[in-house]
């Protein structure tokens, strides 16, 4: 059985209590909703898991009835508050090198979430994605860590780097004002996607605060705390964050090997102990890939086959009928109907 990984760095479950204290909440009351012993949180070695994690994101939500904990808390995520990563950030050269860090070590604070950059014509968008599915804490989590990123792009610019735009994928929960104080930008409510809309001519302005050798020794420190992360977590979530991380297609076990330091027959063999096979694990993100693209997006069947790496597009059909038991096209004309269907 694979050892649990934090599904949060353990500073921040500290800011959320610090934040709480100041609006009066009894910690100890908080704690113990959870059954987490008070001086948990200052250990070392103890792990909050995603189900420890929901229940003290609601508790602290309940407890505090502020509705936009996740803005307030995240408001006071700066730059030097993620350790050795944000030393990293303060050092960069550039807001691209800074996001690119992020992208690579943002596993390091928040095992949830992952993060990609899109550059298209005349923006930028920084894009988060769930890699497990939030539930009733999405907007919490979502905006703590929106603010947060926007908060370390100020930082390490001092102030040069503004957003054009922020967009969260739930309706506006009624602070939408306070949301754009504390993100300093129009937020958008109701969106498809979720994260930071950054001008292109930010990304690879020099940064003044530039020093390549202290880059050097905090990324190197990254790099330690993630070797270290990585001996604890399964194959199995190696393998999917891979899978995840691949934005066009799917890399054959040999890449998805090479990529994890290990050879095809050694990761065949683990996933086995696991009780999985790679090639289980690639039908079940392309499964689940399947249907997003079609719930969601305006592709063609033809177009989310070519996402999902199949070179026919009438192998995708076959595989999609014995995932759902009816073709592409008849199950997005379903969600069709169900959303022209008035309530009755």
């Amino acid at each position: 059985m694979p050892t649990p990984t934090s599904a949060l760095a353990i500073q921040y479950v500290r800011l959320i209590a610090e934040e709480l204290a100041r609006m009066g909440v009894s910690l100890d009351e908080w704690f113990a909703l959870s059954e987490i012993p008070p001086g948990a949180i200052h250990r070392p070695d103890f792990v909050l898991d995603i189900r420890r994690f929901r229940s003290l994101s609601l508790d602290a939500l309940r407890l505090s009835g502020e509705p936009a904990l996740g803005l307030l808390v995240g408001e006071r995520l700066g730059v030097q508050a993620h350790g050795a990563l944000g030393y990293a950030a303060m050092s960069s050269r550039t807001i691209r090198e800074v996001l690119d860090l992020i992208q690579r070590y943002i596993r390091l604070r928040i095992a949830l979430l992952a993060l990609s950059v899109e550059e298209q014509s005349g923006e930028v968008r920084v894009v988060l994605t769930e890699l497990v599915p939030l539930g009733d804490i999405r907007s919490m989590v979502l905006e703590g860590v929106v603010c947060s990123i926007q908060n370390v792009l100020r930082d390490v610019s001092t102030g040069v780097c503004s957003l054009r735009a922020t967009s969260f994928p739930f309706p506006d929960p009624g602070y939408a004002p306070l949301a754009e104080a504390l993100l300093h930008c129009p937020v958008r409510y109701d969106q498809d996607w979720v994260g930071l809309v950054l001008p292109p001519d930010v990304l690879d302005l020099p940064l003044k605060m530039s020093d390549p050798r202290a880059f050097r020794l905090a990324e190197q420190h990254c790099q330690q705390e993630l070797l270290a992360l990585e001996e604890v977590r399964s194959w199995v979530a190696r393998v999917q964050r891979i899978l995840l991380e691949t934005r066009i297609g799917v890399p054959s076990l040999e890449e998805t090997a090479r990529r994890l330091h290990v050879t095809p027959r050694t990761l065949h063999r683990r996933l086995v102990r696991e009780g999985t096979t790679f090639r289980r694990i690639v039908d079940a993100r392309r499964h689940k890939s399947a249907v997003d693209q079609l719930s969601s997006g305006n592709a063609s069947i033809e177009e989310v086959a070519y996402i999902l790496g199949y070179a026919d597009p009438a192998n995708f059909r076959r595989a999609f009928r014995r995932w759902t038991g009816m073709p592409p096209s008849e199950y997005r004309q379903s969600l069709r109907l169900v959303l022209e269907t008035p309530p009755s």
